[in-house]
């Protein structure tokens, strides 16, 4: 038995939540933020046998996409915010963090 935790982009987690369902994973949701950019992701629990493992990932991988943002960076700390002038970065956001974890017991009450 596997443990899969998935971070996702917002974006992404409906059509994720519905191909996941659609291939028969039991998925819990839990809305999560992100510490780089401070937006909303959306991390998902997945417990499957190990022989769907790879199913799960393929699912994932087909469902969240990567893509360029603009954002703009924050104000320097400690410095002369006077000068500082920000400009819009492209940062590559999306796709999916995955973890797989092995599950030592597993109950379903």
């Amino acid at each position: 038995m596997k443990l899969i935790l998935a971070v996702v982009q917002d974006q992404d987690s409906a059509r994720l939540m519905n191909a996941m369902v659609d291939h028969n994973f039991r998925v819990t949701k839990l809305a999560s933020t992100g510490g780089f950019l401070k937006s909303g992701n959306t991390t998902f629990m997945i417990g499957t046998e190990d022989i769907r493992v790879e199913k799960a990932l393929q699912v994932i991988r087909d469902n969240c996409k990567s893509r360029e943002q603009l954002m703009a960076p924050v104000s320097p700390m400690g410095g002369n915010a006077d000068s500082y002038i920000p400009y819009p970065v492209e940062v590559e956001v999306g796709g999916a963090t995955v973890f797989v974890l092995p599950v030592e017991q597993f109950h379903h009450f």
